[in-house]
């Protein structure tokens, strides 16, 4: 059985969430079944299939921002939150 597509938003509406130094805070959902960026009440929240060892769901989640964003992995850093759901990302361009 084929995997489903994971479900992005649009590039600008998550841009539109980055403030004026590059930061975009996400609320990170580890061990999820289908991986997905979601919008809703102004935050982003992240499902990843990674479980939260070793950084496994780090690394998911900001591979999945770089890729709704159509952004190299290397413009996208893990500033705050490496143990933590609430994570906070720089986003460069």
């Amino acid at each position: 059985m084929a995997r489903p597509r994971i479900a992005l938003p649009e590039a600008d509406e998550i841009r539109r969430l980055v403030d004026g130094e590059g930061r975009l805070a996400v609320r990170v959902t580890p061990g999820a079944r289908v991986e997905a960026l979601e919008i809703s009440n102004g935050s982003l929240s992240a499902k990843v299939r990674a479980k939260p060892q070793d950084g496994a769901a780090n690394d998911a989640v900001l591979k999945l921002l770089a890729s709704a964003l159509h952004v190299a992995p290397s413009h996208v850093e893990l500033l705050r939150g490496a143990t933590s759901r609430e994570k906070l990302f720089r986003i460069s361009d």
